[in-house]
């Protein structure tokens, strides 16, 4: 691993086009290369095209604001 005060800081992919980003300080949007990619990233989010794998919930189940998931 690199730390603060290596010369090579740790390179990962971005997570939207696979460019690699430096993951230091520099590196605004990290892990993203840029912010064009992490609102792309945030758009297929807000777009429900990723799903955090889970159980569904019971009909008549009560949401975070307390509406039932079938009023929404």
């Amino acid at each position: 691993m690199s730390g603060p005060g290596q010369k090579n800081p740790r390179v990962v992919p971005c997570p939207t086009c696979g460019r690699e980003v430096p993951w230091t300080p520099a590196s605004r949007w990290r892990p993203f290369c840029s912010e064009r990619c992490r609102l792309i990233d945030l758009g297929q989010w807000a777009a429900e095209r990723y799903r955090i794998p889970g159980e569904e919930a019971p009909s008549g189940a009560r949401g975070p604001e307390g509406e039932r998931e079938d009023e929404r």
